[in-house]
């Protein structure tokens, strides 16, 4: 083609696209570049679900505890112990916030006040917040008791969890939306030397962070009895004693006071088995 005849299909308004290109030199003009199709777009990986949503959920049955006779107050909203725990519950959270809190370890001057009782009550009180995340952990190696306050079955020792051998996911269950359980199927007389293992911070780090749990109850033995809770103080926030108001002393409960003193916080001693003019929490 001419440069007139460049020029005549110029003015007839051909797609830009399509309009060859004079060169400069007389020279027939280079073929019109065409652009590349738009690549589609990328097929991004599938979103994995968090830790949280990795841990099994098992089912709750509230008939079978109540054939049971199970501890759980949770059943009975309007029973004044379940008024009792709820109200601990709104308590601890204020103080946990507050202060920037999480760990909390709950436990009692001597065997038999009610501990697992407590803990158990006060984890499904917890789990009752909407949007929250709570970690009940069983560490009361000498009478593991929170499989059967809950009707569960543990899937294991958790001395394999907290020695790193077993995955997270493969230890804790999750009996509801909010709540996530570290139950023990055994007792084990190692308990303080599993307490003080190296690993055993490490691993309880971790399942917090992974979690993002707003809080964790430790369910601990008795304080005066072994030094199982002593070595595991290092690891808590603060301290829940639970006292039986048939039973514990003035003198037990300062003895307690003294042997966490310089260790971590007491958040406040709970009264369990009270007269009903003390308090509804019996």
């Amino acid at each position: 083609m001419s440069e007139q005849g460049f020029r005549r299909f110029r003015r007839r308004g051909a797609p830009a696209d399509a309009m060859p290109i004079a060169a400069d030199d007389g020279s027939s003009p280079p073929s019109p570049s065409i652009a590349p199709a738009a690549a589609a777009p990328s097929q991004l990986p599938a979103t994995l679900p968090g830790s949280w949503d990795r841990i099994r959920q098992v089912p709750f049955d509230a008939a079978a505890q109540a054939q049971a006779r199970l501890p759980l107050v949770s059943r009975f909203r309007a029973d004044p112990a379940a008024k009792s725990f709820d109200l601990l519950r709104t308590r601890l959270l204020h103080t946990l916030k507050a202060r920037g809190w999480k760990r909390v370890a709950v436990t009692a001057p001597a065997a038999g006040c009610g501990t697992t009782f407590s803990a158990v009550n006060l984890a499904l009180s917890l789990a009752r917040v909407p949007d929250s995340r709570t970690i009940l952990m069983d560490m009361n190696f000498r009478r593991p008791g929170a499989a059967r306050a809950l009707g569960m079955t543990a899937p294991g020792g958790l001395a394999g969890f907290l020695s790193g051998r077993v995955q997270l996911e493969d230890q804790l269950l999750r009996p509801l939306p909010t709540l996530a359980v570290g139950l023990n199927s055994a007792a084990d007389q190692d308990a303080a030397e599993i307490l003080h293992g190296r690993s055993c911070a490490g691993v309880l780090e971790d399942m917090i962070l992974r979690l993002d749990a707003d809080t964790a109850l430790f369910d601990l033995p008795p304080v005066l009895e072994h030094d199982d809770t002593a070595a595991f103080l290092p690891q808590v926030d603060g301290v829940l004693l639970i006292a039986d108001g048939t039973s514990t002393t003035a003198a037990q409960l300062a003895a307690c006071e003294k042997m966490l003193a310089g260790h971590t916080q007491m958040l406040g001693v709970v009264l369990n088995r009270a007269r009903k003019a003390d308090s509804p929490l019996n």
